[in-house]
């Protein structure tokens, strides 16, 4: 059992053992595309995505980074103005441009004042070797974490909602990061369609496997102007979409078979109400947060109570 408050390795707490004062992350969108897009790999995307459903109100790709920043600041800097800030490349695909643009982009945002660290959220297949020997270098001079998007660790998910990369592919770039000594994040959709209720925790035994500091954990959502809302409308036999009770204990039951060393930074995630078709839940972040941190007192356990124990107990369909 975890010594401080909470069941499991919280994120902030994570923050707290890297910085001597609070930090808070700006969210940027540097106007990148993706190659699940642009036709480099395919067109229209994964399925369910729609990035307006996790770009927040203050990032506008019409305005600079700097600009976006700034806003950022403002947004946040009245309730602590002693804050740092953290800019983190969110929209589409952060690393998908060539190396030079990119660097120019990222070195931006570091020199704007109170801007302490850097993270940036990408595809593990679209991470060239020039680019992580910069951000090996810049990781020993300030704070540098890489986000990769997993969503599952199962091939047969993957290839039908058109993420068009491998589990393998997130597994190697996620080893050749973490083995360079850059801080590695991990992002999984729990409840992905065809995906059986043993085969989402089996997800946490996997994982658990890989070098991963912090993992971000969220309910598949229904977003309007997908191709997975088409497929809902069509075929909403083949979702299984959770009920807020069922997701809670799905989350704890997942934590229990996570590795203990890895950071859990969030269980869900919240799309604006007019982008949402499913499930409407109309529970705020932290307040799901708290209902899943009571089940884990109600159910008298915590992150990694079963770790190692079903590792190879469950038959792999890729």
């Amino acid at each position: 059992m975890f010594s401080n408050d909470k069941p499991y390795k919280d994120f902030a707490e994570f923050l707290s053992a890297k910085f001597p004062f609070k930090v808070q992350k700006i969210s940027i969108n540097a106007g990148f595309t993706c190659p699940n897009r642009d036709g480099n790999k395919g067109r229209g995307g994964c399925t369910y995505c729609n990035n307006q459903s996790f770009s927040p109100g203050y990032g506008k790709p019409t305005r600079t980074i700097s600009e976006q920043i700034d806003d950022g600041i403002h947004f946040f800097s009245h309730k602590y103005p002693e804050m740092k800030y953290l800019a983190y490349f969110q929209s589409y695909t952060n690393t998908y441009d060539s190396p030079d643009s990119l660097i120019t982009k990222y070195e931006e945002a570091l020199s704007y004042p109170g801007v302490v660290g850097l993270i940036v959220g990408t595809r593990p297949d679209c991470m060239p070797l020039e680019l992580l020997d910069y951000f090996e270098t810049l990781s020993k001079k300030t704070f540098v974490m890489v986000e990769y998007g997993i969503e599952s660790t199962l091939n047969k998910t993957l290839e039908r909602v058109n993420r068009q990369h491998t589990f393998e592919e997130s597994a190697g770039m996620i080893n050749e990061t973490a083995g360079r000594n850059i801080l590695t994040g991990g992002h999984m959709i729990l409840g992905l369609p065809g995906e059986t209720p043993e085969e989402i925790l089996s997800h946490a035994d996997i994982i658990s496997q890989l070098p991963l500091t912090t993992l971000k954990l969220h309910q598949l959502q229904i977003i309007k102007g997908t191709a997975m809302a088409k497929e809902f409308r069509l075929l909403p036999e083949s979702f299984h979409l959770f009920e807020l009770d069922e997701y809670v204990d799905l989350c704890v039951d997942f934590a229990e078979r996570l590795n203990p060393e890895i950071y859990i930074e969030r269980f869900t995630s919240q799309s604006p109400k007019k982008l949402l078709i499913a499930p409407a839940w109309d529970q705020k972040n932290h307040v799901m947060t708290e209902k899943i941190k009571k089940r884990f007192y109600e159910r008298e356990t915590w992150q990694g109570r079963l770790y190692g124990n079903t590792i190879g107990s469950i038959p792999r369909t890729v």
